[in-house]
């Protein structure tokens, strides 16, 4: 009997392709789409038309498809999060959120409940067993800077012998649409939708204003003294390292240092002020057996685009307290810093 996996479907280009990749690799494979959010919202991937298209798609291959309500947890974990995060002055990741408790948590439960051996989703990661570690570990594609491992690393650890990401091994998006064209399917030249899924306009401060008790709230904008330079507009409206829409003037560039809730300050500084050698993380997630008691030495990305640093990391705790070698620019509190070792994930947490 082949080994059945639940695949997760948003309509789009790649998941498309993914069933396509996994039927060839003679797995029996159902395909669910994850209502997720209230109304239709055009253009993402909770949109009726993105249903649609996954339906569409699952006929065309002769697989089963369904779509599962999951409206309630993406509200609680999600939606919340993100405005509890601006709410205490920290720049969430949703899409990390939204994988750690929908796509491998309900996603996983309901596998389960369908008698499934796998999870998949199209993100360009990897499963692999390392001999190192001596079990199945995360590991990033072979797609360069559209890698996603980065926002996978809070996948429980006992899931990774259950999850298959097909499209690791592939370069480019360019790629996965020519397997697209080739088998004829309607979604090969669909846009990629790269804003936050239920703000698809990508105006989260207007977002924040309609669905929160977060509203403008004049303060002061400050430099590292307490010199008051200028008025914010509210704390939501800013982020660290941000330099554009400050409002003040200056002989030299000002960036967002820090927001300081207490005192309803925006902190600015140079660039220079940006930078930083250390920073602890909680809420974190290890994926391979580690000593985390002793220095560990590893490389840290702390933003979804950019690269990873050589830094050491030591168990504080509940917390984690990563010392970069080099310091790095705009460390900011809400993000995560993801371990890596060589190609493998080691693990990560949310900045404090």
């Amino acid at each position: 009997m082949n080994k059945k996996v639940l695949l997760g479907m948003s309509g789009g280009v790649d998941s498309s392709v993914a069933a396509i990749l996994l039927k060839e690799q003679g797995y029996e494979v159902i395909g669910v789409t994850m209502k997720l959010w209230e109304g239709e919202i055009e253009g993402s991937c909770c949109s009726l038309n993105s249903t649609s298209d996954a339906k569409r798609v699952c006929d065309y291959l002769k697989i089963p498809h369904y779509t599962l309500n999951f409206k309630d947890d993406f509200n609680k974990y999600v939606v919340q999060d993100f405005i509890d995060n601006y709410k205490n002055c920290r720049t969430p990741n949703p899409c990390i959120e939204c994988n750690k408790y929908l796509k491998f948590g309900a996603m996983f439960k309901k596998a389960q409940e369908l008698g499934c051996d796998y999870i998949a989703t199209g993100h360009y990661a990897k499963i692999l067993y390392s001999e190192k570690y001596g079990k199945n570990v995360l590991a990033k594609s072979n797609a360069g800077k559209k890698d996603q491992s980065y926002v996978l690393y809070n996948i429980p650890d006992y899931m990774l012998d259950h999850v298959l990401f097909p499209l690791g091994d592939f370069k480019n998006k360019d790629e996965i649409r020519e397997i697209a064209r080739k088998n004829n399917l309607l979604v090969a030249n669909k846009p990629d939708s790269e804003d936050i899924c239920f703000i698809p306009d990508g105006n989260y401060k207007r977002f924040l204003e309609e669905n929160s008790n977060i509203k403008p709230q004049k303060g002061n904008i400050v430099n590292s003294k307490e010199e008051v330079l200028g008025k914010h507009t509210g704390l939501y409206n800013y982020t660290i390292g941000q330099r554009r829409g400050l409002g003040i003037s200056s002989p030299k560039p000002l960036y967002v240092l820090k927001l300081n809730k207490k005192k309803n300050q925006v902190i600015v500084g140079v660039e220079k002020e940006l930078y930083i050698k250390e920073f602890l993380i909680k809420d974190f997630n290890i994926l391979v057996d580690i000593d985390l008691s002793k220095w560990t030495s590893l490389y840290v990305k702390t933003r979804y685009s950019a690269k990873e640093y050589k830094a050491n990391i030591i168990l504080e705790e509940d917390k984690i307290r990563v010392v970069f070698d080099e310091p790095q620019r705009a460390i900011t509190p809400g993000q995560s810093a993801v371990f890596y070792d060589g190609d493998v994930v080691v693990g990560g947490g949310k900045i404090v």
